[in-house]
């Protein structure tokens, strides 16, 4: 039943919040929403503890019948590709509730609900071991924040939020025809049922290419990626951290349970195709970060250029690339996560993203500096950083494949320490220029507390990824197999 609560309790919190807060009542509406997120977040820790590592099996399994006529099944469980990201989706909500605690003065009630409910549909996808079940989580994720982006969102948020919606939804109705294909095969919703189901060169590649309409558009890869800018620049904080750190693995995490495993013949086929987007989001957008004049702008282009770094990782076909490629996508949720909050700190305070309205930040805000340059330097990849384990064994992996593609590839931690560290020396560094910065006032408790548990989060995957590692191993050991037994 772990999964199970995991998914509906922060959605029973949400629906309480929801039914019982007003805006009369904001501190009865952050205290509730808070403990639904801690409680949503402990039911969670089972899975670290009771995982067998050395089981490729799905764990934590739960099975009934939901609609019997077309065999359609309530189908939970996860593995080792899995876990961490219901656990890192529990976790990121604690954050996102505590960052809008004194920042969201509007519909408080309303805004909690949201991130809570998000948070239980997220899992969901993650969990879902029935296709139906999880289109309908991975599509029902697409309702809450719409509303996120459309009600707390900047002065273009309506025209972001649709943009967010109809990229996501058109790019997942291909899917859907794909899930009815495969239930005509077999008889059966079972994504595990899937795995073997025969399946022709020509069948796989129409599945593939279906699957791939929708989770290349959530990843967001090149050059699908056009809504994800202008949706972080219109998202409130916690919108911008929920959708780097989670949202854009549901894309991901679709290749690795349903591309690679049920159409492995053309993954294989259309590596080279997949290969080369990759390499072009990692290289094209990392200089198109580089020239950003507005912060988020910037880790929202570098966000894309680090999936590029995953979606590359997943399509070499070697173990030690999709680990890595999974690892950046832990590491990513923390570091990216942590990078809009610090954006989101400064936004508070002067009510503005541009990266020349700043300058000397370092002299009034010595622990926000501290932190900023710490997550900056995370963000391109620097060694005992999370950010590094990730990249770095993407790039051995890529090199182990082709040397040219690793070359390529590992032209990104320049691009990344460019941006990054350029954006840092504008903001943090330097005299002060503009008299409001003088003015600005250091971290509060609250902003150091949330900030301060990504950044121990960061630096112990740095300095100690091996509980990450061991967790997929046996699981990715699995899916090379699988993916390496051709169908024809």
């Amino acid at each position: 039943m772990v999964l199970s609560f995991a998914i509906w309790l922060p959605i029973f919190f949400g629906l309480v919040v929801l039914m019982f807060g007003s805006d009369r009542s904001k501190c009865f509406v952050r205290w509730m929403a808070l403990f639904g997120a801690i409680v949503s977040f402990a039911v969670t820790l089972p899975l670290i503890f009771h995982f067998d590592t050395a089981s490729a099996a799905m764990q934590f399994v739960e099975q009934a019948t939901w609609i019997e006529r077309f065999n359609i099944q309530y189908h939970l469980g996860v593995d080792g590709i899995s876990m961490w990201f219901v656990v890192l989706t529990a976790f990121i909500t604690v954050i996102v509730v505590i960052s809008a605690w004194e920042v969201i003065t509007e519909r408080v009630a309303e805004y909690m609900a949201s991130f809570l409910i998000l948070s239980g549909l997220m899992v969901g996808v993650f969990s879902s071991l029935d296709g139906l079940l999880f289109y309908v989580f991975f599509e029902a994720t697409l309702i809450p924040m719409y509303i996120i982006i459309g009600v707390w969102g900047g002065p273009n948020r309506v025209y972001a939020a649709f943009k967010f919606f109809l990229y996501t939804l058109l790019g997942s109705l291909l899917t859907l025809v794909a899930l009815l294909y495969l239930y005509n095969k077999t008889g059966s919703f079972d994504i595990l049922t899937w795995h073997q189901a025969k399946l022709t060169m020509n069948e796989q590649i129409a599945i593939f290419l279906a699957f791939f309409m929708a989770f290349a558009v959530k990843v967001p890869m090149w050059p699908v990626h056009t809504w994800l800018p202008d949706a972080h620049v219109e998202a409130p904080t916690g919108g911008s951290v929920v959708l780097a750190a989670i949202m854009l693995k549901l894309g991901a995490y679709g290749f690795l349970r349903f591309s690679l495993p049920i159409a492995p013949d053309a993954s294989h086929y259309l590596a080279p195709f997949i290969i080369t987007i990759s390499l072009i989001a990692v290289i094209y957008i990392g200089l198109v970060a580089l020239v950003q004049a507005d912060m988020k702008k910037l880790v929202a282009y570098s966000s894309i250029a680090h999936m590029g770094f995953v979606t590359l990782g997943f399509f070499i076909f070697n173990e030690i690339g999709i680990e890595g490629g999974i690892i950046q996508m832990i590491s990513h949720g923390f570091v990216s996560g942590a990078m809009f909050l610090c954006i989101g700190v400064l936004y508070d305070r002067v009510h503005s993203r541009q990266i020349a309205d700043y300058g000397g930040v370092v002299n009034v805000m010595p622990k926000f500096a501290a932190l900023s340059v710490f997550f900056a330097m995370a963000n391109c990849g620097l060694p005992a950083t999370s950010g590094f384990v990730g990249e770095f064994m993407v790039i051995l992996g890529a090199v182990k494949f082709n040397f040219w593609i690793g070359l390529l590839a590992a032209t990104a931690l320049i691009f990344g320490a460019a941006y990054s560290l350029w954006m840092v020396k504008r903001v943090i560094f330097g005299d002060i220029v503009h008299e409001h910065v003088r003015e600005l006032v250091d971290l509060n408790k609250r902003e150091f507390f949330m900030l301060g548990l990504l950044a121990i989060m960061t630096l112990y995957m740095g300095l100690y990824p091996k509980p990450f590692t061991d967790v997929m191993h046996a699981s990715v050991v699995n899916l090379l197999s699988h993916v390496a037994q051709s169908k024809l």
